[in-house]
């Protein structure tokens, strides 16, 4: 017989939460790992004694860590999302019954708390993370990921108008009661003409250094290889080698290089591995994490780095060779190109014309320039010892390392776990952002972890070993039925060798 189900409300149920969640539950098996209550303490400050109560300080960061799990960037997201999660709302400890935080309130507690609660969340689970064995520490991988800002194209500005605002603001204020000021205002009207022209292509194509947002002063206008402009903040990750764990996640502004972050981010991942009594002794990145002075703070650090020298080093001059005793280079004519001086970080090595004179390779070399001079970078040492490590096999071993570590983890974070756009706005913002991507990720790997027990390995080699020596025997009894078999052959056809 066909059934047919008739829906009707109940006035009074009998319902608990917890027995429709299952015991499996990832958001179960979160709450029982980790104890948010630390929070209480660290973010005490950011409240008075006195007025209405907040939203629980645990509630916020379980609510926000949930958004990034369910890879949901909007705070409105989360909430309505919320109103149909049993398992959520067992996460957080709000029965069916209860009101439900407003999204508003979200993006303010977010803007209230600093980055250091963040941070402090991060190092919990880490902590967690090496507790279980989950991270050795010994060897980072760190690359860098552009992500976009929560602010248009279309609400750039040009920088230098209101340069020349505040410029002719102040000059008025200057010359409030001199007749000049009506030339500075005439002056500025014919600059304005003159750039009339040029104001529609410069919009059309702004830069970095010409346009920047009101809407988040912070951002800064980026491009990546064969895509479109457009306002990112710059994320660098560093992840260990051994485990695929996120050791550290910073946001800077995204004119700056690669470069100029490492020194910064080695500090960090050092000092978070320090604090669970693990030492740092390598660091692979590509090219675009060389420069001198990066070189020089891992050494000083006593950390040992793998990055491929930038093209700007060239680590031997054709037709020179240079001589680290004398400081001087020599030409194919055996004339020395002596030390001038040292200018903005480069030294400078110079042979006059007048030394050039009968030398056959003139024409090819100096020509008819004046002197022959050589630019060398004041870290030539440490790209040299740098250029000499890439050479060996470990090297190239830890390089294709490094592509299969770092940069499937970077794509994880932007395709999973909400960071392909920051919701916030302000380099800050946008750190707490990608910190709470970075917990979303190490929380799934911590969960999903199954710690092999020394007596399963014992067994397992045990088994090994037994089928090792089975196989063994096997052989050797088989080896032996063909000797035998061949053996009677020989002795039932009476063969008899033959003698030459």
């Amino acid at each position: 017989m066909q059934g047919k189900k008739n829906y009707q409300e109940k006035l009074f149920i009998n319902f608990r939460l917890s027995d429709h969640v299952p015991a499996d539950n990832f958001y179960r098996r979160l709450n029982e790992i980790i104890d948010f209550r630390f929070l209480y303490d660290e973010t005490a400050r950011y409240y008075g004694k006195e007025g209405q109560k907040s939203i629980d300080p645990v509630v916020f960061m379980k609510l926000i860590l949930a958004g990034y799990l369910e890879n949901m960037r909007s705070d409105r997201q989360i909430v309505d999302t919320l109103r149909l999660r049993l398992d959520i709302r067992y996460f957080i400890g709000y029965s069916l019954e209860e009101a439900l935080p407003c999204h508003s309130t979200l993006s303010r507690t977010r803007k209230l708390y600093g980055e250091h609660v963040f941070k402090e969340l991060f190092k919990k689970v880490l902590k967690l993370c090496i507790l279980n064995g989950m991270v050795s520490g010994r060897r980072q991988a760190i690359d860098s990921v552009y992500i976009k800002a929560n602010a248009a194209m279309d609400s750039m500005q040009e920088k230098a108008i209101l340069a020349d605002a505040d410029s002719y603001g102040r000059e008025l204020d200057e010359n409030e009661e001199e007749p000049v000021a009506m030339t500075v205002e005439s002056d500025s009207k014919k600059k304005d003409d003159e750039k009339k022209d040029t104001d529609a292509e410069k919009k059309s194509h702004p830069t970095a250094k010409t346009h920047f947002s009101p809407v988040d002063p912070d951002a800064r206008l980026s491009t990546k290889k064969g895509k479109m402009p457009d306002l990112n903040y710059l994320g660098q990750i560093s992840v260990d080698t051994a485990s695929h764990m996120i050791t550290h996640v910073q946001a800077y502004s995204a004119d700056k290089k690669d470069n100029q972050c490492l020194p910064g981010m080695v500090a960090q991942v050092e000092s978070n591995l320090k604090e669970n009594d693990i030492e740092l002794q390598e660091v692979v990145a590509d090219t675009g994490f060389s420069s001198g002075k990066a070189l020089k703070t891992l050494e000083a650090m006593g950390i040992t780095g793998y990055i491929p020298n930038t093209g700007s080093f060239h680590y031997e001059h054709e037709g020179f060779i240079y001589h680290a005793e004398g400081d001087y280079y020599e030409c194919k004519n055996g004339n020395r190109l002596t030390y001038l001086a040292t200018y903005a970080e480069k030294k400078r090595y110079r042979l006059t014309k007048k030394h050039c004179q009968g030398c056959p390779f003139k024409d090819t070399c100096i020509g008819n320039k004046q002197e022959m001079a050589i630019n060398e970078t004041i870290y030539r040492p440490y790209f040299e010892r740098m250029h000499t490590r890439m050479q060996t096999r470990k090297a190239s071993r830890l390089m294709k390392k490094r592509q299969s570590t770092v940069e499937p983890v970077i794509g994880t974070l932007v395709g999973y776990h909400a960071i392909k756009k920051v919701n916030s706005r302000g380099i800050d913002q946008a750190n707490k952002c990608l910190t709470m991507a970075a917990i979303a990720y190490n929380i799934k790997k911590l969960l999903n972890f199954k710690p092999r027990r020394i007596h399963e390995n014992i067994n397992e080699l045990k088994k090994g070993i037994t089928e090792g020596i089975c196989q063994a025997i096997a052989a050797i009894a088989y080896a032996l039925t063909l000797y035998m078999s061949f053996d009677t052959k020989i002795k039932t056809n009476n063969w008899q060798p033959i003698n030459y």
